[in-house]
Order: structure tokens, then sequence, then C-alpha cells
């Protein structure tokens, strides 16, 4: 789950992404777009870059943005296969320590381990032969429950009533939301923090609140979180019911996804905490048992390691190089280039991008410096 990510304000000179872009191979220009790949990512050092995914899914409720479409996510595969050089993480770490970098390499993430990565996003990588690293938090793994921030987003985002004025205790302090009489589902705005992201959000709306709730709750522990979602839901009659398409994988589908030679799994901690707000011990313990109960699980050696939110702090490195770790994912968005500290490597999260606007994001990327 990402929640600091940071995008980029800066364009490529090939323009912006839009919305209602089609990407059928002959709409646009395909063909100038595929070459101003080649072009762009020619043009500079040597230098690859990690492509963060979440689902592959089209779920009724993303206030994330974390979901892109089985559609689109072969799209993005098929364009990745033509025109640049994808490839594993811990192959990429290998080039990083012999002080290479291939041009044009492509590292495909997951983060979370939702079931569709088993059932949507595993057939597609292997009908277009190109590796990816899925990261888990164990103590996930086999949940009939959602994730704390898909049950928020069921609680406040997809019930019928919530009281007009909200109230929450937090660690010993009182929270109280105005809410408007109306509620908009197609209320505009993206959750990533910036104010440019907060156009959009009206301040009385539903969105508006689970995302100042979601703050709340973010750096609380597990125990403390799941206390302040009992209390949400006492604020609604007739509460809405889990839903089967945000589930997690049990440990038998953990196996069958890192089954072959395809798929690498890799580590996320036990509970999915916000590890800076946590004391050492706490994030040791989380860091270190799910390696072990990932290798367990798969009966093999677990290598990687992503931090939960893109979150941690000097303690939280130094514990994953400890654990046995090669390497670690932030979601600081930059590219991989020799001199990159391999338990920090920037990702790029990518959205429900259609093929031409999947091809500017990239332009965009490599246009970075």
């Amino acid at each position: 789950m990402t929640s600091r990510l940071r995008q980029s304000g800066r364009r490529s000179h090939f323009g912006g992404v839009g919305s209602d872009e089609r990407y059928d191979g002959r709409t646009g220009n395909p063909a100038r777009l595929f070459k101003a790949v080649r072009w762009t990512a020619g043009r500079f050092a040597p230098r690859a870059f990690i492509l963060m995914y979440h689902r592959i899914a089209e779920p009724g409720s993303d206030p994330w943005a974390l979901s892109v479409s089985s559609r689109h996510f072969a799209a993005h595969l098929e364009i990745l296969k033509k025109y640049t050089h994808p490839m594993g993480l811990l192959d990429l770490v290998d080039h990083l320590q012999d002080g290479k970098v291939p041009r044009r390499a492509v590292v495909i993430t997951f983060d979370d381990g939702y079931a569709d990565n088993l059932y949507e996003a595993k057939p597609l990588l292997e009908r277009h032969d190109i590796p990816a690293t899925v990261f888990l938090p164990t103590g996930h793994i086999g949940e009939s429950e959602e994730f704390w921030w898909d049950k928020l987003d069921r609680l406040l985002l997809n019930s019928h009533t919530l009281p007009k004025r909200p109230h929450l205790e937090v660690n010993g302090r009182s929270h109280v939301w105005e809410l408007a009489e109306s509620y908009d589902h197609q209320e505009t705005g993206s959750p990533h923090g910036s104010d440019e992201s907060k156009k959009g959000l009206q301040p009385c709306s539903r969105r508006s609140l689970y995302f100042s709730v979601y703050r709340l709750l973010l750096p609380l522990s597990e125990q403390d979180r799941q206390a302040c979602l009992q209390e949400i839901q006492g604020w609604i009659s007739g509460v809405p019911k889990a839903r089967p398409a945000y589930r997690t994988l049990s440990p038998e589908e953990v196996e069958l996804l890192g089954r072959g030679a395809l798929v690498e799994i890799g580590a996320h901690t036990i509970t999915h905490p916000f590890l800076s707000a946590h004391p050492e011990a706490f994030q040791q313990r989380e860091i270190k048992q799910c390696k072990i109960d990932l290798e367990a699980i798969t009966g093999r050696p677990v290598n990687s390691f992503a931090y939960p939110h893109g979150d941690y702090d000097e303690r939280s490195v130094a514990l994953v190089r400890q654990a046995g770790f090669v390497c670690a994912c932030s979601i600081e968005e930059n590219s991989v280039c020799r001199h990159s500290d391999p338990f920090l490597l920037p990702r790029f999260k990518v959205n429900n991008y259609n093929g031409e606007a999947f091809i500017r994001r990239l332009l965009g990327i490599w246009a970075l410096k």
C-alpha cells in the first residue's frame, strides 16, 4: 500500500497523460511514441527503473488508485516486452553489484499480496514471459478480512448512512468531523498528499473524512487501529459485508504464485506497519519474522523486501540488512543507476493507464534527470 508517494510534477516534451486517450494500435501515433521511447532511453547513462503495482482488478471502489485493469496491464506488458529490457529484481541487483545497469532495464513489482496477483497478474506475466516480484505482509495471508485501508473504504465510502458529526478517540485525543448532507461518489481528487493532489476534495465530504481518518490510523499499532475501526463500525447501521474481491492470498495461493522461476516472493513485514512510528524491537520482529514465515510457506529463500507505505528510518534499513535481505524497495520516484543503494531502491507507481498513456509515462520517467 502506497501512502507517501510523491508524484513528480515534471513533464516530458511529448505532453501530459490524458485520461481520455485510447490506445489500440491505430489511434494517435504509437509508432512515433515507440521511437521516442528508444530515443529517450538511449540519451542518458545506463539506468533502470522499477515499476510498482498493487492490484490487477476493476473494483467498484478504489480511493488510492491501486488497481490496473487486466486489459491495461496486458498492454503495459506488451509495450515493455517490445521496447524495454524486462528483468527480475534480483538480476538487477546483481548488475548493480557488478557496477553495471543495462539500458532500458525495467523491473515489475507488486505490493501487498491481493489474490488477483495470482489469478489476473501471473497468467499475463507468463504469457509475455516477464518476471515480477510480489511483496507480501505475512500477517494478512489467509485473512478473510480486508486490509484496514480497504475496510475503512467499505465503512466510510460504501455505507448508506454516517452520523452528521462523526467522533473518534485516537491516542487519548478527540477528533470530530462535520459532514455535508449529500455525498457524491464521483467526487474527484487524489489521496497522495500534496496540495495539488487534494484539488477536488470537499472538506465536508466522505472522501475527505476517509483520508483524514486514514492519516490518524496510519501510525497506530494493529491492535489500536482495529479498535478504532470497531468504533467507526459502530457509527453505521447495516454495515456492508467484507468484499471477496479485496481478499488476500492464502498460504496455498502464495506457494502457487511463487511456483516456477517467473515470480519472486518478497517480504513486506507482518502487519504492514508505518515502521518509523515504532520502536526498534517491534521493527526487528516485523522484518525478520516475515522473512522466516515466507520461507516456511514457499520453501525458498526470500531475499527482497519492500518498506510498507514506503516508510522507513535508519533503524529500518539497518534491520533489513541484518535480517539477511539482499535488497529493499522504497517508493521514492527515481531511476536506478550504478550508484543506487540496493536497500533504498526507488520505484514508480503505475496507475490504470491505457497503452498510449503508459508509453507517455515511460517517456516522462526516462526524461527525469
